[in-house]
This record gives structure tokens, C-alpha cells and sequence, in this order.
């Protein structure tokens, strides 16, 4: 039986001279699909479970959303989002070995998010992976939940080393060199809002919630969907964000306190009752979405321009932009920053649309490439702990800044 417990216990009371990593994949070795990996994600609100195979296969999923409660509170609420992972985690998990037609005994190791994320949510998703681990003596892989994302889109396409990564999502905005599975390069950060918040906000003071068609939309999904109903898509001015500003980083306030200003205008212009929506909010949102979209793509590609000068990128590379993050989900996005990437000889892929946001497969990938270069896999758990705020990889913002390349977008 691969992993044998009790012989995993007396190589490491002997102390030989061999990693966890080469254990695992030695006894790999007659099985190519090996190693199997359990993935755990609890960074936020959304309780995920994964088994994922070396070749990419998934196993076995489950994923337990608490969107729909948290949109009753306007947002997410810490205390409110534990409650729930402890309500549902072992459900979750359960229901992911069904999936599978498995159980613990089956896998090879654990792989869980530790690092960023909400401390309270974190805490669940590791403590349950420590009990797993610990009953079941399977090592443990603790993932940054930003590689995660950075790195999703390699199971599904063959993007290869060296590649830039745009990372948007509800709470993060990113831009990174990838040079390996622990070399990550932060080119530019959001400076305020997140991609996904700015549009969650503005979802709710258009009060998107009040139509039916939206109710039940996230705010970048019903932002989206209204914005295809739109007659004039320019009606609404919105300009380029940190235009002047000869860096990668971004900024969503201002497009927020824009896209806020017009919809008081046209409420006291129509005299609006206060839970009335503007007859013309599907303008509004194509507006506010394509000039995200034109700032993610303007950064971008300075981004690009950045990685050539300094050849971080060799004219031989394949070259491959990845967007991953729940917002990358976005078509609009997506379409605008890869005619971009497309002029400077890049490919643009995605993960997958329902692996964009967070899950456990991401999770569980992300384990298989450090099991593969034997990174970070240890049966030492309580070495293994939650960190709640922490940067991605070594930051050459201000090398960026002080190389003052201009924009041509």
C-alpha cells in the first residue's frame, strides 16, 4: 500500500537521510497518475475540497458557497464566515472522498491553504487538515492562496516558465513575474480597492439587488450581465485611473467614486425613490466595466514592457499572460487584456471559468507542483501555522517605478 504508515514511521525514527518528497516519489513510480493529493481551501467564504492527480485529473470535488448568506449582510462578516467553514468542512470533505470513491487512507498528502486570507476562516480549513494528517499520518503541504491562483491555469494549459500573471479577484489585484513554483516577482498591487470589491460596491448602490434578473448575482457578475443591455457604452466618462503615474500599480477608488457620483446625479436629476434603480444602469455598467478592463490592461502592459527591458523574458520564451482570480471570469476583462498581451507576442489563458474563483482544486495543484520539486511537504504540523496578511513573492515595485517606461495604450 503506497504510504505505509508503519513504514513511514520507521524511516523517520531512523532518521535516514531521505525527504518526505523523494518517499513519495519513488513509490510513484509504477503509478504515473501519482501522486494524489487532497486539497483544502478555506481562505475566505468559501469552503472547498479537492482530489487532484500529478497528471491533472480531478479525482473527486466538492465546494460549499456562503455567498448567498453573506449578500443578507451586505458583506463578508469574519465570526459569520467561521461559523459557517465549521458548519460545513467536514461535509465538504466527506463528500470529495465520495466523489473520488475514496478514503484518507488513499492519498498521499494534504495540501491546505495557510496564507492569506481571513485568520478566522484559515484557522478551520488548517485544523481540520492537521487532523487528517495526524489520524491518517499523511504530510502536509501549506499553500500561499495567491501561488494557488497564479498557477491553476498550468493544469489545464501548457503554459511554461517564465510567465507574468495578472491576479484579480474580490480582495486582491496583482501583477507577478512567475519564474518558478517558489519564484514569484510582484510587479504592481492595487494602492485602494480590489477589482471585485469597486464592483461589488457599485452592484449595490446601483442596487442591482432590487431588479430580479441581478438578485442573486455577485456584483461583478450582475455589473457583467447588465452592461451586455447597454444602448451607449460611452455616455458615462470614467478616466484612466494612475494615468500620470508611470508604474504597474492599480487603483479602483477613483473609478468607484466616479461611477458613484454619476448615479447620485442621475437620482436627483430624476428624483428617484430611494429604492428605485436608474433607468439607464446597464450604460453605467458597461462604462465602469470597460474602463477597468482599460486600466488592467494599461498596467499590463507596462508590465510587459518592464519584463522585456530588463529580460526577464528572453525573446525565445513562450510567452504566456495568465489572468486568474475570480474576476478574470470576466469576459470583457479577459478579451481586452489579451488583444493587448496579443500585440507583444503573448498568449492569454485562464483557468478554467468554474476554477477562477476560490476552490480546492486549485489547491490541490498547487501541492502537486511542490510534491513534484519537492517544496514545502512536511510531516512536521506544527511547523505549519496561519498567516493572515503577507505579501507575494520579492517586490520590484520600485524598480518598476524608477525605470519610467510610459504607456502606449
Amino acid at each position: 500500500m503506497l504510504f505505509n504508515t508503519k513504514i513511514m514511521l520507521k524511516v523517520l525514527k531512523e532518521k535516514q537521510i531521505i525527504s518526505t518528497v523523494s518517499l513519495i516519489r519513488r513509490r510513484c513510480t509504477s503509478a504515473p497518475v501519482r501522486p494524489y493529493i487532497l486539497g483544502i481551501e478555506t481562505s475566505c467564504d468559501d469552503s472547498g475540497a479537492a482530489i487532484v492527480s500529478s497528471n491533472g485529473h480531478v479525482l473527486g470535488e466538492c465546494i460549499y458557497s456562503q455567498q448567498n448568506s453573506h449578500l443578507k449582510f451586505g458583506g463578508i462578516i469574519p465570526p459569520v464566515a467561521q461559523d459557517f467553514h465549521r458548519m460545513h468542512i467536514d461535509n465538504v470533505v466527506q463528500q470529495t472522498f465520495q466523489d473520488a470513491n475514496m478514503d484518507c487512507s488513499q492519498i498521499d498528502a494534504i495540501a491546505v491553504t495557510n496564507r492569506p486570507g481571513l485568520p478566522l476562516s484559515l484557522l478551520v480549513g488548517l485544523r481540520y487538515a492537521k487532523y487528517l494528517a495526524r489520524k491518517y499520518q499523511k504530510p502536509m503541504i501549506p499553500i500561499h492562496h495567491m501561488e494557488a491562483h497564479a498557477l491553476m491555469a498550468r493544469m489545464t494549459n501548457k503554459v511554461t516558465f517564465p510567465f507574468i500573471c495578472i491576479l484579480i479577484s474580490g480582495g486582491h489585484s496583482l501583477l507577478t513575474l512567475v519564474k518558478s513554483t517558489r519564484q514569484f516577482y510582484l510587479l504592481g498591487e492595487t494602492l485602494d480597492d480590489a477589482p471585485g470589491e469597486a464592483f461589488d460596491k457599485i452592484a449595490r448602490r446601483l442596487k442591482l439587488r432590487n431588479l430580479p434578473d441581478y438578485a442573486w448575482l455577485s456584483g461583478g457578475r450582475a455589473i457583467e450581465q447588465a452592461a451586455k443591455f447597454s444602448n451607449d457604452t460611452k455616455k458615462y466618462d470614467f478616466p484612466l485611473p494612475l494615468s500620470h503615474y508611470r508604474d504597474c500599480q492599480f487603483s479602483f477608488a477613483g473609478l468607484k467614486n466616479t461611477a458613484t457620483r454619476h448615479i447620485l446625479q442621475q437620482e436627483k436629476k430624476l428624483d428617484l425613490a430611494p429604492d428605485a434603480v436608474i433607468p439607464d444602469y446597464p450604460d453605467l455598467c458597461a462604462g465602469f466595466l470597460n474602463a477597468a478592463a482599460r486600466h488592467i490592461s494599461q498596467r499590463t502592459q507596462r508590465a510587459i514592457r518592464f519584463c522585456e527591458k530588463e529580460q526577464l523574458v528572453q525573446p525565445n520564451d513562450a510567452r504566456f499572460l495568465v489572468v486568474s482570480g475570480g474576476v478574470a471570469s470576466n469576459d470583457t476583462i479577459f478579451k481586452t487584456v489579451a488583444n493587448m498581451a496579443k500585440t507583444f507576442g503573448f498568449e492569454t489563458v485562464r483557468p478554467k471559468r468554474q476554477h477562477c474563483t476560490d476552490n480546492g482544486i486549485m489547491i490541490a495543484w498547487n501541492g502537486i507542483e511542490k510534491v513534484l520539486v519537492e517544496q514545502d511537504v512536511t510531516m512536521d504540523y506544527a511547523s505549519v501555522d496561519i498567516v493572515g496578511k503577507t505579501k507575494l513573492g520579492m517586490s520590484l515595485i520600485e524598480k518598476v517605478k524608477s525605470a519610467n517606461i510610459p504607456s502606449k495604450f
